[in-house]
């Protein structure tokens, strides 16, 4: 039986590009494993494969030589008195679900600009459009690393060619308008991004909203499911034409259709703006991808492989040819999800500014980002707590407690707990506004990374609760939510590593 045929690869690496990353692709496990799943339940994949996919994709694609499969000689019948041993019966072939996929054979390290555009068929009388999101995706082929990287379209940066500073969201707009050369709009956004934070980006992608939109209905007819931490209402969402409709999300886990889901990746209405929209995106695209890999999502790929690409080529712009493509996915299939690292350019890595003409613009922290590429792109070991204590005093970091709970004197009790573990509190304690009884967590406002992270392991608190401050709450650096499970640290239990 033949696993999933290799075009799962390419159309997953568009899908998942184009909704989140190139890291996350089908795998050959999951190749494997789908065609033995695909088996109990019935589906027939034995007469899928990677080269009949590719035959029926029009010429845009390479013409593959056909394979001839040579006729048997006729057997001969037996003469009289004449005994003949039938052979023993040979075992059929096992056949390699990535047959036919080209592997990559540059070891060096990648870097991919994914460009999200507002172009919708139906309105097609602009010539050229913005980028309402922008994502840094580095391949590292040799240590099998991937990082995600997300931009926001706000960040006030110059622009070559440009008089004046704008908005990086632009770059795509003028870079179409005056047919930069090497590609356009997104030559230009990777020039920008090159001259801003000397990253050179090697190759792009750009999709527009129609091909997220066909994939989630086509992969995930039933939604995806996504969970809200807050209720969202954004009363001037952005509709398919040139007005705006209101939206509302509830709190809690919840499975949208893709008209929904896309609403919810996009909206901007919540306090976090820009950033919390950012990792939205990067939750969906995480959801998007365990859809889209289940058995459903690959049965439904089977079924509408060729009319999907048909679909989407058109609303597709990049400079990777179908075998690089393809190379890459292949590469993503062997990369462990322990090895892929994310980031988002959020307020502690920007100032709040102004432009000339009066709007909100964001001027980033060339420094800050610098370090935050670092960390996504290039991740180091496990540092220790005294190395991260070292790190954190260097920082001199304010801190401040407050009690997340209806727990009373929980925040006090906390302060005190860091102050006999040697870490200076000057900040008073307090309440939040709304206790909302959920995990401690750490709140980082001013970019002070090694204090978040040397607090997080000193309290054994796992690191993707470090969050980005944007509430205002407080004036000093690091907040300190104490929740109800830290009851057993300040009680001298001990606590499990992070």
């Amino acid at each position: 039986m033949r696993g999933v045929p290799g075009w799962m690869f390419i159309l997953s690496v568009l899908a998942l590009v184009g909704a989140t990353a190139l890291c996350s692709v089908v795998a050959y496990g999951a190749a494997q494993q789908f065609a033995i799943d695909a088996g109990e339940r019935g589906i027939d994949t034995a007469a899928i494969s990677f080269d009949v996919f590719r035959q029926q994709i029009p010429t845009r694609t390479p013409t593959l030589t056909p394979t001839v499969t040579p006729t048997p000689e006729p057997t001969s019948t037996p003469e009289p008195g004449v005994t003949f041993t039938p052979a023993p019966p040979t075992e059929e072939p096992t056949l390699d679900p990535l047959a036919g996929i080209p592997e990559l054979d540059d070891p060096t390290r990648k870097t991919i600009l994914l460009l999200g555009i507002d172009e919708r068929s139906g309105f097609d009388t602009e010539r050229a459009y913005r980028s309402d999101t922008i994502i840094l995706i580095n391949v590292d082929p040799a240590r099998k690393r991937v990082g995600v990287l997300s931009i926001p379209r706000d960040m006030y940066v110059s622009i070559p060619g440009q008089a004046q500073n704008q908005r990086i969201n632009t770059a795509n707009y003028v870079g179409d308008l005056s047919n930069y050369p090497g590609g356009g709009g997104p030559a230009l956004a990777a020039e920008t991004i090159r001259q801003t934070f000397g990253i050179r980006v090697d190759n792009y992608i750009r999709i527009n909203f129609d091909v997220f939109e066909t994939l989630v209905d086509t992969l995930a007819p039933q939604g995806i499911e996504v969970c809200p931490t807050g209720p969202i209402d954004d009363p001037k969402y952005p509709d398919a034409g040139y007005g705006t409709i209101s939206i509302h999300f509830d709190p809690g886990c919840q499975r949208l259709n893709a008209e929904r889901l896309l609403q919810y990746a996009r909206t901007r209405a919540t306090p976090g703006g820009d950033f919390d929209r950012a990792r939205r995106q990067q939750e969906v695209l995480k959801a998007a991808q365990a859809e889209f890999l289940s058995l459903g999502g690959i049965a439904n790929f089977i079924t509408q492989a060729v009319p999907l690409y048909n679909a989407l080529i058109d609303s597709i712009k990049t400079d990777l040819t179908l075998d690089e493509l393809l190379a890459l996915a292949r590469l993503a299939g062997e990369i462990p999800r322990e090895n892929i690292t994310t980031g988002v350019i959020d307020n502690r890595y920007v100032s709040l500014a102004k432009d000339p003409g009066g709007a909100d613009v964001l001027v980033p922290n060339i420094g800050a980002v610098r370090g935050l590429i670092q960390d996504v792109f290039n991740p180091q070991p496990a540092r220790t707590l005294a190395e991260l204590r070292t790190l954190a005093e260097n920082e001199n970091a304010t801190i401040s407690v407050y009690n997340g709970t209806d727990i009373a004197g929980l925040a006090g009790q906390t302060r005190d707990w860091l102050i006999s573990r040697q870490v200076r509190v000057e900040s008073s304690v307090g309440n939040l506004p709304t206790p909302d009884n959920g995990p401690t967590r750490i709140r980082d406002y001013t970019g002070k990374r090694w204090t978040a992270r040397y607090l997080a392991a000193l309290m054994g608190i796992p690191e993707d609760r470090i969050e980005a401050g944007v509430d205002g709450l407080v004036s000093a650096d690091i907040l300190v939510v104490a929740g109800g499970d830290i009851q057993p640290l300040l009680a001298g239990e001990p606590t499990p590593a992070p």
